[in-house]
């Protein structure tokens, strides 16, 4: 790693974060070294990284030393929380506070932050077009993420706040999937109705990341999308179709329904979905594809994921 600056990278057994570190590593002329954070440094992922020329670091984000300690001497930091693995909106914000405070610490020249949109700037607690959760959100993980941009705004971190987007690996390892309905058919079941979703291969979002770290200083300060492409459910069902070779169809319910369908997380999922769609024009004009091809030409297309992943697609 001698010459190159390194970047640290959270959660770099994750999808985003992998992502960013594979990235890096692929590249022979990389100017940069990975230092790959990671809770469990014994993991078979962490050893993976390892082998493939990554420092690896153990480091817990919900630690402010640990997080200091791993920043310490690097030149750049991918920030990046997982609301799944505890449905705390607090949690999430207190994580990103303890990464905006030791990038401040150590002096790193370049954080990438990935987060989202503040869905209430758009339907305030008060609007009734969808209910609020936990008290003082619309989506809590949209919402916290945005709030803690300011943790590092704040603190005058050089960042990048990076909006991710659908992953398309929801197909397979979300529930997100293809199911099969009464009459045998299979359906994919969002309530978008006819708008489109930008979504991507998750290992494309690390990709890009590399590219924002590559262009230097060109984009800190600035907040830029990342999709691979911007889909209708019907899109995305005839796609399915000609990948599983049977007929797969897109079922648009209410978001109330899809809300009401009682599994964890259905609720910031539906109102997510809702947000989506009544915001199409902002919500895909933040991701825009032109940028995203020219910092990562490589950027799949639905299909082109579908071709490599549709055996990992569990159908009934």
């Amino acid at each position: 790693m001698s010459g190159r600056k390194i970047i640290a990278i959270a959660g770099a057994t994750g999808a985003q974060g992998g992502g960013l570190a594979r990235a890096i590593l692929a590249d022979p002329n990389s100017p940069f070294a990975v230092r790959a954070l990671t809770r469990h440094p014994d993991s078979d992922k962490a050893r993976q990284l390892a082998a493939l020329g990554a420092e690896v670091v153990g480091a817990d984000i919900d630690d402010l030393h640990s997080v200091k300690q791993a920043f310490t001497g690097a030149y750049g930091a991918f920030c990046v929380t997982f609301f799944w693995d505890h449905f705390s909106p607090a949690r999430e914000k207190a994580q990103a506070t303890n990464m905006a405070r030791a990038a401040k610490d150590a002096s790193v020249q370049h954080v990438i932050w990935s987060t989202f949109e503040d869905t209430r700037a758009y339907v305030p607690i008060d609007d009734a077009r969808m209910p609020t959760l936990q008290g003082t959100y619309k989506v809590p993980h949209f919402d916290a993420k945005a709030e803690a941009n300011r943790e590092f705004t704040d603190l005058g971190v050089p960042t990048t706040f990076l909006l991710t987007s659908f992953y398309w690996e929801n197909l397979i390892s979300f529930g997100m999937g293809p199911k099969r309905g009464p009459d045998g058919v299979l359906a994919i079941t969002m309530p978008m109705g006819d708008k489109k979703l930008p979504g991507m291969a998750s290992a494309d979002i690390g990709k890009f990341a590399y590219g924002l770290f590559k262009a230097g200083r060109e984009f800190i300060g600035q907040t830029v999308g990342v999709a691979g492409e911007h889909l209708t459910g019907a899109q995305m069902a005839a796609s399915l179709t000609k990948a599983l070779g049977q007929p797969v169809r897109y079922n648009a319910v209410p978001p109330d329904v899809y809300r009401g369908f009682g599994f964890p997380g259905a609720d910031d999922l539906g109102n997510m979905f809702q947000f989506n769609a009544e915001f199409e024009p902002a919500y895909c004009g933040h991701r825009d594809l032109t940028l995203v091809r020219r910092l990562n030409p490589a950027a799949q297309t639905f299909d082109q994921w579908l071709e490599k992943n549709k055996g990992h697609i569990q159908i009934d």
